[in-house]
């Protein structure tokens, strides 16, 4: 059995951010920092995405974009760090 590379609770939208539940952790970040398909993309392509088995990455089969948790994870980091209060990490759940 494969063991998890992330444990990819929830994916979400709210205008221009994207929200990442993963590994317990939340994360907002900012569309334009993370792709630009899905900042042109709508609701239901937004929506349409499989998040790997092994917790790896997410793919958007309509948009045929692929990202990796460890990406976005990396992009949060460097947010919260260059940008307090503009994304990155936000709380524990």
């Amino acid at each position: 059995m494969m063991e998890k590379c992330h444990d990819v609770q929830q994916i979400g939208f709210e205008g221009s951010v994207m929200i990442v539940s993963v590994d317990n952790r939340r994360y907002l970040l900012p569309l334009s920092e993370v792709s630009p398909r899905l900042v042109s993309a709508g609701d239901i392509e937004r929506k349409t995405y499989r998040v790997s088995p092994s917790g790896y990455g997410i793919h958007w089969p309509i948009l045929d974009e692929d990202l990796s948790i460890d990406g976005l994870l990396k992009l949060a980091e460097q947010l919260s760090q260059n940008q307090p209060n503009e994304g990155g990490f936000v709380q524990s759940e």
